[in-house]
């Protein structure tokens, strides 16, 4: 009889409910949340993952640590969110500018699809053209008349490879000008650089220049959105001005470390389209001049990999540089 006590010890050991062998494990999460921002506070990128941020914190019940990391066209940051563990507690926030980088970087240190994971699309952003207040330009024809009258004179400010960037490029291409790009750190930096006089106009994020067109400090000429903008709705199109490829909408989302659980992804995309969808969120973001997109993991990816040829289409058509 005793030698089979062993067996039945192990079969009464098997039958026991999982909670009596094994702690099940905790939900998610259960400690604070790392959100590296790959540019400066006030960015697009860093306006808008501190506004999701705050319901994230109430909605999760732990709270989320902003973490800015500007530099090299956000690569610094999210190389950093690359080389985080994979578990949920490192997030990152993506934007438009940074899939460019592929295409112009010969030797990326990470690979933007196969390195970081999508969560959640949550918002587009749109461009303004914007001069100072004392400028001559008073709308885009006065620009182009000028431009054209003086070849490489004009100047427009934007960090290399942003999206200011490229709707500069865009604009010179379509008007057949020649103004010259002068990259700054960030937008606000350049934002100040058309404050200052150092260079006539800026193809700002519209978060970031609302406000000083609204304080009379710099003159709206017109809106890259495909149609017009609640926060403006006065200011036209380049579309409606005769430049139907002067098209760009910038965007904002966030992205992890390539392997985090799919359980932990599908729970973060849950609360952030919850978020989005909320009133008081709707509202901060169309005052910036942007309006909630709530795409989840697969569509964001989509999205991704759509942008990355989009512009390196864009870049090799072009020879931009950002050196």
């Amino acid at each position: 009889m005793n030698r089979w006590l062993p067996l039945i010890a192990i079969a009464g050991f098997a039958a026991l409910p999982p909670s009596a062998g094994a702690q099940n494990p905790a939900p998610y999460p259960v400690k604070p949340i790392r959100v590296i921002v790959p540019s400066t506070p006030g960015s697009p990128p860093d306006l808008v993952g501190r506004i999701i941020g705050e319901k994230l914190t109430a909605a999760l019940g732990k709270p989320l640590v902003f973490d800015n990391r500007p530099g090299a066209t956000g690569i610094i940051g999210l190389e950093a969110l690359a080389r985080s563990p994979a578990d949920g507690y490192t997030l990152g926030v993506m934007s438009q500018p940074f899939v460019i980088n592929a295409s112009l970087v010969a030797k990326m240190p990470y690979d933007t699809e196969k390195d970081l994971a999508a969560v959640a699309l949550v918002n587009w952003s749109y461009g303004i053209l914007s001069v100072r207040a004392a400028s001559d330009l008073k709308s885009v024809a006065d620009l182009v008349a000028a431009a054209k009258a003086r070849p490489g004179e004009l100047k427009f400010s934007g960090m290399n490879a942003t999206a200011s960037h490229m709707m500069g490029e865009l604009f010179n291409r379509e008007a057949g000008v020649d103004i010259r790009h002068i990259p700054y750190t960030g937008a606000p930096a350049s934002t100040l650089a058309v404050l200052a006089g150092d260079v006539d106009m800026i193809f700002g994020p519209a978060g970031v220049v609302s406000p000083h067109i609204r304080s009379g400090k710099v003159r709206a000429l017109a809106t890259t959105a495909p149609q017009r903008i609640a926060a403006f709705p006065e200011l036209p199109t380049f579309v409606e001005l005769g430049y139907p490829g002067v098209q760009i909408r910038d965007w904002q989302g966030i992205v992890a470390p390539a392997g985090t659980p799919k359980p932990v992804i599908a729970r973060l995309y849950a609360e952030i389209a919850k978020a989005a969808s909320t009133p008081d969120v709707k509202a901060r973001l169309e005052a910036l001049g942007m309006e909630p997109a709530s795409a989840g993991p697969e569509e964001f990816a989509a999205h991704i990999h759509s942008e990355m040829q989009r512009w390196g289409k864009f870049v090799r058509e072009t020879g931009i540089r950002t050196d």
